[in-house]
């Protein structure tokens, strides 16, 4: 598990390449508010718009989230810690005017790329 990589996962890459064949351009991995470590995996800086790709494991999604049998109240604490980073994280993007988009791992990549498409185009056309 020391081996995942923060960025450049294969979801990740997956829906960067098709976010970029429809014509959005955005940045990858950058810092978005200061105060904050927590890095958005696609960012959209006009219209305001940050991207976390979430891995099933690391994030417990509901549909495939598995618990480890040996050390589990470890990886239980630690889910949990990232499952509550995340919601913290979208109340602190969201108050800073940031609209937040979570796609999991397992999710179709064109069906997230058409919801945050949308999204990035109106909120583009309500800035304009």
């Amino acid at each position: 598990m020391a081996r995942t990589g923060r960025r450049d996962t294969a979801p990740e890459t997956q829906l960067r390449r098709e976010l970029h064949a429809r014509g959005l351009r955005y940045r990858v991995d950058r810092p978005v508010l200061r105060e904050l470590r927590r890095r958005p995996d696609i960012v959209f800086n006009p219209a305001r718009v940050a991207v976390f790709v979430d891995g099933c494991f690391w994030h417990g999604c509901p549909q495939h989230a598995t618990w480890p049998k040996h050390n589990a109240d470890f990886w239980r604490e630690k889910i949990e810690t990232n499952r509550q980073r995340d919601v913290d994280t979208d109340l602190r993007f969201e108050g800073a005017g940031w609209q937040v988009v979570r796609v999991w791992e397992h999710e179709d990549v064109m069906a997230a790329a058409d919801r945050i498409e949308t999204l990035v185009r109106r909120r583009r056309s309500e800035s304009a």
